[in-house]
């Protein structure tokens, strides 16, 4: 069916035809991120965090995640480290586990001590409920996160 220019989809609720907007919520979804040097990025991302290439062109390398996630590091100069928010999380199920092993292959963590995130002395932020959060940057200042999901 379509609505104008959207397509839709019908979609069955229980007692009623409810009608939907046809979105990107049903596919995977990759992060990427520009970086001004590709053999330090490769250095830091494949040597450092221990990520897989899936597929290298030169200038743009795709790293494979867990459950068929990828994660994209392209050269752009004059994009790299722009941001200053966090580009990319990885879900983990013991974030202190995880810094202790990045901490040995070099990796550094943030260290807040005022603001909305506060850090333990190994960088790891525990908010409402039990998440916890510890962040990181790459060689072009890009931030970067391990989470672990709140208890249940």
């Amino acid at each position: 069916m379509r609505h104008g220019d959207t397509q839709y989809a019908e979609r069955w609720f229980g007692d009623g035809l409810e009608e939907a907007r046809m979105g990107l919520s049903r596919y995977k979804v990759g992060a990427g991120l520009a970086v001004s040097d590709m053999d330090r990025a490769r250095k830091f991302y494949e040597g450092k965090l221990g990520l897989s290439v899936s597929i290298d062109s030169g200038d743009n390398v795709q790293y494979r995640c867990a459950e068929a996630s990828v994660m994209h590091v392209y050269l752009s100069p004059e994009h790299a480290g722009k941001s200053t928010a966090t580009l990319a999380s990885w879900g983990v199920d013991d974030v202190e586990r995880v810094v202790d092993e990045l901490n040995t292959r070099g990796v550094t963590f943030e260290r807040y001590d005022e603001g909305p995130i506060i850090t333990d002395e190994k960088g790891i932020a525990t908010f409402e409920g039990g998440a916890k959060v510890a962040y990181f940057r790459d060689p072009d200042g890009n931030t970067l996160s391990i989470a672990q999901a709140p208890r249940s």
